[in-house]
């Protein structure tokens, strides 16, 4: 069994991700392992920047958003160099694992630093749920949720100007966090980077919905979709004469206390991963399937295709009306 281990943040921040550095941690020690923190995912590791985790130094994290131990993305570590650096830090350090928490581009890290001797487990966190070989990543529940509080609040003041809203979320290249979203909140029209835009589609929605007497109106907006989220909103006034606005929720979607999902399976997840890394297996990911926690080898993992889930799309379209 392995003596020592690491654990890092990596790539953009999630609600969840305090919980998995606490489970890894406590799992680790209660199966008599020690644990070294490293500060500023990649980074830390090129720059031997580790701290000692022991149970005191995780407690009362796990209703805490973000990451204790700090995130960055790292450019030095996509050179030759520092992944050499990164590897050569943690045989210093007689680490000999790594929970790597993250998404698909901390995954390729892992996998280089696997490939270098240095096993790694990853656990998939992030809001935007675009991580190919899981159903669910850390973090998702919890950006929902923030999502659909904040334009709930948003409805308040667009229904007292009858206006319409066209409210951008945050997902990158993927619609998954939009379409939640907009089914949770009634919206008139979902755009998704996956479905190509049809602005006259949304017109017609909210020319429908005017005949049957309904004067305001929420359009949820994926940001990776065309023209963005201003040109849609002008676009819906010249066409439709409502007065309409762009809101851009956010980086705020990335904050706020983990829900009890996040919670509940960042805390399973990590202890798999330490689970691996005990049994000297690394170079693999864990994921969440029909509530089950599995994983996969990583080149495996990376090479996945993750679609939109179109009978949840067949859905919106036939109650957005």
């Amino acid at each position: 069994m392995m003596k020592k281990i690491a654990v890092l943040t990596s790539g953009g921040d999630t609600p969840g991700m305090n919980a998995a550095v606490r489970s890894a941690v406590r799992t680790a020690i209660s199966m008599g392992m020690t644990v070294k923190g490293v500060y500023r995912g990649y980074n830390g590791l090129i720059d031997n920047n580790f701290v000692d985790l022991d149970l005191r130094s995780v407690s009362e994290v796990i209703n805490r958003a973000g990451t204790f131990l700090y995130t960055a993305r790292s450019p030095r570590f996509r050179e030759e160099e520092g992944v050499l650096e990164a590897v050569e830090n943690c045989k210093k350090n007689d680490i000999e694992g790594v929970v790597v928490i993250g998404g698909d581009g901390s995954f390729r890290g892992a996998r280089e630093l696997s490939m270098k001797g240095i096993p790694c487990v990853g656990v998939p966190a992030t809001i935007d749920n675009d991580i190919t070989s899981t159903e669910y990543a850390i973090g998702f529940d919890t950006a929902m949720n923030t999502a659909v509080d904040m334009i709930d609040r948003l409805r308040d003041t667009i229904r007292s100007h009858d206006r319409c809203s066209a409210v951008e979320v945050m997902g990158r290249h993927a619609g998954h966090l939009a379409l939640q979203v907009g089914i949770a909140t009634g919206a008139t029209a979902i755009l998704i980077p996956e479905i190509e835009l049809n602005i006259d589609d949304v017109i017609s929605k909210i020319k429908q919905s005017q005949k049957i007497g309904k004067n305001h109106f929420i359009i949820v907006v994926a940001e990776g979709v065309a023209c963005g989220v201003d040109e849609i909103a002008k676009i819906i006034e010249e066409k439709t004469g409502v007065e309409s606005r762009a809101t851009v929720l956010g980086h705020v979607q990335r904050g706020g206390n983990p829900t009890v999902r996040d919670r509940v399976i960042a805390t399973r997840m990590a202890n798999e991963a330490v689970y691996l890394l005990s049994k000297g297996i690394g170079n693999r990911v864990v994921a969440y399937k029909g509530d089950s926690i599995v994983n996969y080898d990583i080149f495996e993992a990376l090479n996945m295709k993750k679609e939109i889930d179109v009978d949840v799309l067949r859905v919106a379209e036939e109650v957005s009306i």
